[in-house]
């Protein structure tokens, strides 16, 4: 089985917040690379350093156990809930969380660090965010549904350290795939775990994104990671 990589797009100005961006099953990270070319061409999230991991290639049981890039197995799309792969969707998360690590590490506060993806990256995105041990700048999640939700509190660390950060969803309410319903129970259940849930439904929308969502995770990024600035010298 391969390993995860990632594509990074390096901030421009000093590097005071990180991004990190999971991809859907089948993708790369450089499918979703757009999203940091249209902002560095209007000259948003300068400050902000960008990564986009590539899921590793592994067998994915509704694609005939053929092998593509994937955060873990699906076994049946008519409910993705059902015999969930545990045992994979944890090795991704802790993956997740070792690239947050390694940003706190790099000197970027934990509080300047958002987590965010699309479908499947969406579910890990989510997934890794509630369960993180240092408190998240953001956590937002497109086209997706809440991972092992049964078994979740098993996973939150103790003193729950993002119970106060806000999460955005976005969902399409003509999606085929992860039907808009999984979306707006996600909102629910976490909203009555005591999550902070903004989900944002778009009208004739299936299994993909559109520039008004793009426009509602930016505005999303700038309340949770807005630039720092130069500090003036002493």
């Amino acid at each position: 089985m391969s390993k995860p990589t990632s594509l990074i797009i390096p901030a421009v100005k000093k590097h005071t917040a990180t991004l990190i961006f999971a991809h859907g099953l089948g993708d790369s990270g450089a499918g979703w690379v757009s999203l940091a070319e249209n902002w560095r061409r209007r000259q948003k999230f300068e400050e902000v350093k960008f990564i986009f991991p590539n899921a590793p290639s592994i067998p994915i049981t509704v694609n005939m156990g053929m092998q593509m890039p994937g955060w873990y197995d699906i076994t049946e799309f008519n409910d993705l809930q059902a015999g969930q792969d545990e045992k994979g969707i944890l090795k991704s998360r802790d993956y997740f969380h070792a690239l947050i690590a390694s940003e706190i590490e790099a000197g970027i506060p934990s509080n300047r660090i958002v987590l965010g993806g699309f479908s499947q990256g969406g579910a890990m995105s989510i997934f890794s965010g509630l369960t993180a041990p240092t408190k998240l700048g953001g956590i937002f999640g497109l086209s997706c549904y809440l991972l092992l939700h049964s078994k979740l509190k098993e996973f939150i660390p103790s003193d729950n350290p993002n119970k106060e950060t806000p999460i955005f969803m976005g969902h399409g309410d003509r999606d085929p795939l992860v039907k808009p319903e999984w979306g707006q129970m996600t909102a629910k259940f976490l909203g009555k775990t005591g999550w902070k849930v903004d989900l944002k439904m778009y009208k004739g929308l299936e299994h993909s994104a559109l520039p008004e969502e793009i426009d509602d995770v930016e505005k999303y990024l700038n309340e949770r990671i807005p630039p720092v600035g130069e500090k003036p010298a002493l």
